[in-house]
């Protein structure tokens, strides 16, 4: 493992829920000598990427929370969505959520969200966090895009969660339920990712390649439900209007 890869690498240990690292810690887990590891963790202490805490170990640093913020400040996924997806919420339902998300790896993320103004309860999705590719109504708005081999290959990778979680049996099922939400245009899903929420989710294109999703989550009452069929239109609706506006600024969106 090259030098730039090892930093990479333990950086990535912090993915795996344990918030410190001690230098002993670090070198056991991907095979380096102490001394090696100690100039690299020594090296992200000096960028602000680790901070020393009590115990000799190491937790990520302020300098994430910096860069984060020059992400937001420049991202103009998020500065073209912000005003579209409060307008959503103006539209439908101030007890609901917004969340635009756009494919990492081979999830889902949350880029950004908007709350509504009335109480609800809080989304499973925020910023920063993940969801399978095959879960969930903005999840499945980006999968149904992609080409029958990358949806296989989620397929394929998944298989017997997929089954569990979605009752199907077979890829072509998968493919079959999921290519339908293309031709739909939108996707709707009831308590596939926490009990009693409702997803509503279109995708967000660039020069027609789907790019991202846009999703409207709610918690509503038995009488609200009523409402939320609705709402699609407005989501729809949302979602071409930004990717409108993201193909006037092609050069500089992420894909």
């Amino acid at each position: 493992m090259n030098p730039s890869n090892r930093v990479l690498a333990i950086l990535q240990l912090f993915e795996n829920g344990q918030p410190v690292w001690t230098v002993e810690e670090i070198a056991r887990e991907l095979g380096a000598s102490t001394s090696t590891t100690y100039r690299h963790v020594r090296e992200l202490v000096q960028s602000g990427f680790l901070d020393p805490v009590s115990g000799a170990g190491y937790a990520l640093g302020p300098a994430f929370i910096r860069y984060d913020r020059i992400l937001r400040q420049n991202d103009e996924l998020i500065r073209i969505a912000t005003p579209i997806m409060e307008n959503l919420l103006a539209q439908t339902s101030q007890k609901a959520t917004v969340i635009l998300c756009r494919r990492f790896k081979d999830c889902v993320m949350c880029v950004f969200e908007v709350h509504g103004n009335e109480p609800h309860l809080s989304t499973s999705y925020e910023r920063g966090v993940a969801m399978p590719m095959f879960l969930g109504a903005t999840s499945k708005v980006i999968l149904s895009n992609l080409p029958d081999r990358a949806l296989k290959s989620v397929y394929l990778g998944n298989e017997q969660t997929i089954h569990q979680l979605l009752h199907v049996d077979t890829w072509q099922q998968f493919k079959d339920e999921i290519r339908s939400i293309k031709r739909a245009g939108y996707a709707i899903t009831d308590s596939e990712v926490a009990e009693g929420r409702i997803g509503l989710a279109a995708p967000i294109s660039r020069d027609q390649q789907v790019v991202a999703g846009i999703s409207l989550v709610a918690v509503p009452s038995t009488t609200e439900r009523k409402k939320v069929a609705g709402y699609v239109t407005h989501v729809v609706e949302a979602a071409k209007k930004i990717s409108i506006e993201l193909s006037k600024e092609a050069s500089i969106v992420p894909r």
